[in-house]
């Protein structure tokens, strides 16, 4: 059997949830760029709607292609079971959105991405669902933050762009112990954490970064671990009859899904059938095929990129214009100690610095520039580099800012697949200039 040859995490990416096409004998996954699926007969189609039979009714809600990076992305997150969305943000949206409903309330870290921290402090309160934000480096924040309406708690394994590693053994206990449901997002440290192994119950990726690794695609994905329980009193919307799906009860029909083999996808399933069906940001085939091609190279790249930010954040602790760099791999760094316990022997392919002079300074830094490219985005196999100040977290206040991690003179390297030496070359001649 494969599955008896799939243990490591770099076979996993590559073979995963696919096999040869039954049909032509395709050895590579087929882009089935379709939207919808002939039914053999009428009972057929009143059982794919019925929950009856798993299969493919519409585009919208499920595709082959996308069926395989499910499977696949799941495999290496230790989850049961994915689903893909149209865009990270969609993703972490979604996963919000299965479990509250207006008048509830999340507690999440306050150094995040800088489009997660506008969707929790500005969109999701249009909704009715309150958030708090608390310190990262200080776990016990969350345990005063919950509410009696709290439903979960979220954090991001790699903090963008603070870089702090998120205290997975400390927020589980206090998640357990409130029987809450933990939801990180993993999109900096794919392959080199395993969060629902350290215990977190669901698991969200921008599939548009690391996975997809080249810079091509939009995307997103949502994993759960099947190991949280959603009847334990505290989540109507997984207990209660769904009037939009002729009175299902999520819970009682997913909670050991026979067709899964009996385990806990009632997180994803209602999902898929909810928020999929209605909200429609579900992942085009070609996308899936693309991140398909990325996930099989996944573990190979994400080893350069983590020894490509080490050795450029030891080069920058030496350079007479360099004021500060973060680098989890640093020994000296606030999060080097968690850093070494949760990434898997790395330190993250991400690493933040400020040069002597500010925001001028800066400025003139990456304006000079030739190898690596400035743009909003990490992930690609190319060298990136940004001022978050005066782009991604722009938009939120000074104060919002320190919060995040974000000073006027930090300057974000995403750090690519190139050789070192042109790295570092490129590098010395934009401080130079700087």
């Amino acid at each position: 059997m494969l599955q008896d040859y799939m243990k490591g995490p770099g076979t996993k990416a590559v073979h995963a949830g696919q096999s040869p096409d039954p049909t032509t004998g395709a050895r590579s996954t087929p882009i089935y760029q379709t939207t919808s699926y002939v039914f053999r007969d009428t009972e057929h189609a009143a059982n794919l709607f019925g929950l009856k039979e798993l299969g493919n009714i519409y585009t919208r809600i499920m595709n082959p292609t996308t069926d395989v990076l499910e499977k696949r992305v799941a495999a290496i997150e230790s989850g049961v079971a994915g689903l893909a969305h149209a865009s990270g943000s969609a993703a972490v949206t979604n996963s919000i959105l299965n479990i509250c409903r207006s008048g509830d309330h999340i507690v999440s870290v306050s150094q995040l991405y800088g489009g997660t921290y506008n969707l929790f402090h500005y969109t999701l309160p249009k909704l009715g669902i309150d958030v708090s934000f608390v310190d990262a480096d200080d776990p016990e924040a969350f345990r005063r933050a919950i509410r009696p309406n709290t439903k979960l708690l979220f954090g991001e394994t790699i903090g963008n762009p603070r870089l702090n590693i998120f205290p997975f053994e400390e927020v589980v206990a206090i998640a357990r112990e409130a029987e809450l449901p933990l939801l990180i997002d993993n999109t900096a440290a794919p392959l080199i954490c395993k969060p629902i192994d350290w215990g977190a119950n669901i698991v969200i990726h921008s599939t548009t970064k690391y996975i997809g690794g080249h810079g091509t695609s939009i995307g997103g994905m949502v994993v759960d671990g099947g190991n949280f329980n959603w009847g334990n009193g505290k989540f109507p919307d997984f207990t209660e009859p769904d009037p939009s799906y002729h009175g299902l009860v999520h819970w009682d029909a997913f909670q050991a899904f026979e067709p899964f083999g009996g385990i806990n996808v009632a997180y994803i399933m209602k999902m898929r059938l909810q928020l999929l069906r209605d909200m429609g940001a579900c992942m085009s085939p070609m996308n899936a095929f693309l991140f398909l091609q990325g996930l099989e190279t996944l573990h190979l790249r994400i080893e350069r990129h983590c020894e490509n930010a080490r050795r450029t954040a030891e080069f920058l602790t030496s350079h007479d214009k360099v004021a500060w760099v973060n680098y989890p791999g640093l020994k000296d760094n606030h999060s080097h100690k968690a850093a070494a316990k949760y990434l898997g022997g790395t330190f993250g392919p991400l690493l933040g610095f400020g040069i002597k002079g500010g925001h001028e300074a800066g400025r003139r830094f990456i304006e000079n520039l030739q190898l690596f490219s400035h743009l909003a985005n990490i992930g690609d196999a190319k060298s990136l580099a940004i001022h978050p100040a005066s782009t991604t977290h722009s938009q939120l206040t000074p104060d919002e800012q320190i919060t995040t991690g974000v000073t006027d003179d930090f300057v974000r390297l995403a750090l690519g697949i190139e050789d070192f030496e042109d790295i570092r070359a490129d590098m010395e001649q934009a401080l130079n200039q700087a």
